[in-house]
């Protein structure tokens, strides 16, 4: 018998059917190196298959860290974690791999490509002696075309598209596999509990719960027990002992939902807690370990309320390790149509309604609107209109009547008996010409203020 690499080259048949395979092939004998490469493994990764005969994997491919290691490939501290290579052991060991993810970077012409993988594997026997062979199918194209088409709708759940947003898709993939402390900082309505989730569904935790509970929502003594349990008899209605939410998110995750609102006492047990790991339940002198990722969020500013003394300044710096900030919709426009379409998509699977379409002048209201309740405030609207619309789209007198205020500042209706021109002068030249302070002193959103000046653009003219 021939050897295997001789085989396979041999014109005929079994040629013909190795450089068919529509991915790149490998053989490699038990020490992993290799006795045979069809075309495809040539074509794909530049390398002859005269020059890597008997080469170590990572050697012949180029792997950058085949060559950080004097003993080679395999011997380099990242080998431990390469699928390229724990495939081959596990098919050398005779078993058999189905399309396993890798990752691979090797270096070529002096630059580091950075290759995603699928990499399947079986055990070979030939005259006696066991080989494997290995497929490799080239994904980074692919995987990066999902990637994009991902972080244009969104992430981990979250709609948005806008560049604020995806700063915030990118911190998200950066934190989510680090246990540290993480805060949310962002205007109510912004989903901040969204985040907060895409954080733990994308970590290490995923498996394990996710326990929210808000900090300003009940009062001292109960949220005490909330957070840390209760053993049965240590007040007024403990007719039993109580897990509390640490001990129910052992292993994963509490969100501490507006903790600018824990109570002072309460800050001092949350910062022991960090620090040592450990809780003890009302009524208890028992200590419980407790293994818990902590997540905050607050729709204040929690620096200003440390420089207040509302909020302890040692806590503050404990938990804000990683903060991340949510940009409010009036910041993020390009995001609202999108948004509007998932929550009529949702609505309408929800529902069982017929497709539902939206004017264009619905849309432009929505654009318009300064949204001072951001993406909830949206999605009530849309529930809202779904309710009032009789036809068969969403017209301007379906909406709430903040938006319908907005089309009455229409050219071809003249001036709103809200704003006119002489209102909007006056107040424009009390404030300096600051469009801000004027759509405050009349009583409206800056959004419409502006929407007034760019149809009635003689109004600004006394104040040029």
């Amino acid at each position: 018998m021939k050897p295997i690499g001789k085989l396979l080259n041999q014109e005929g048949f079994l040629k013909t059917l190795f450089d068919s395979i529509p991915c790149g092939v490998l053989i490699v004998d038990r020490d992993r190196r290799i006795q045979a490469v069809n075309n495809v493994m040539e074509r794909t990764f530049g390398i002859s298959s005269g020059e890597v005969i008997d080469k170590s994997g990572g050697e012949a491919l180029r792997c950058i860290h085949a060559s950080e290691s004097p003993k080679g490939c395999g011997f380099a501290d990242e080998c431990q974690s390469c699928q390229v290579r724990n495939t081959a052991l596990k098919a050398l060991a005779g078993e058999q791999i189905h399309r396993k993810k890798a990752n691979l970077q090797l270096l070529t012409n002096g630059k580091t490509l950075d290759l995603v993988l699928l990499v399947s594997a079986a055990p070979l026997y030939h005259e006696g002696a066991r080989l494997a062979i290995i497929m490799l199918e080239n994904i980074t194209e692919l995987n990066t075309l999902r990637t994009r088409l991902k972080t244009e709708q969104g992430f981990s759940g979250i709609i948005g598209r806008d560049a604020g947003m995806n700063e915030v898709f990118e911190t998200i993939k950066q934190v989510a596999g680090v246990n540290v402390p993480v805060i949310i900082q962002g205007e109510s309505g912004t989903g901040k509990e969204l985040v907060a989730v895409a954080i733990h569904n994308e970590g290490p935790r995923a498996k394990k719960p996710f326990v929210p509970i808000n900090c300003g929502a009940l009062p001292e003594g109960l949220l005490e027990s909330e957070l840390f349990g209760h053993v049965k008899g240590s007040f007024t209605g403990a007719l039993r002992d109580k897990k509390g939410r640490f001990e129910l998110a052992h292993g994963g995750t509490l969100f501490l939902d507006e903790v600018v609102d824990l109570p002072k006492v309460l800050q001092s047990k949350l910062l022991r807690v960090l620090q040592e790991g450990t809780i003890e339940r009302v009524g208890d002198e028992k200590t419980i370990s407790v293994d818990v990722r902590i997540i905050s969020a607050a729709n204040r500013d929690l620096k200003k309320e440390v420089q207040k003394g509302n909020f302890r300044e040692d806590l503050y710096y404990r938990i804000k390790v990683v903060p991340i900030h949510l940009p409010p919709l009036r910041e993020r426009k390009n995001d609202i149509p999108l948004l509007v379409d998932y929550f009529l998509k949702r609505i309408v699977k929800n529902s069982g309604k017929d497709s539902i379409d939206i004017s264009h002048e619905s849309m432009a209201l929505m654009m318009h609107y300064h949204w001072p309740g951001n993406v909830r405030e949206l999605e009530n609207a849309i529930q809202f209109a779904i309710v009032k619309f009789r036809g068969s789209e969403i017209l301007p007198n379906d909406l709430p009547m903040e938006l319908r205020d907005l089309a009455s500042l229409s050219p071809s209706r003249g001036p709103s008996k809200k704003l006119d021109i002489d209102r909007v002068r006056s107040a424009l030249k009390q404030t300096g010409g600051n469009k801000a302070k004027a759509a405050r002193l009349l009583g409206v959103g800056r959004a419409t203020l502006y929407r007034f000046l760019a149809d009635f653009p003689e109004a600004m003219q006394d104040n040029k």
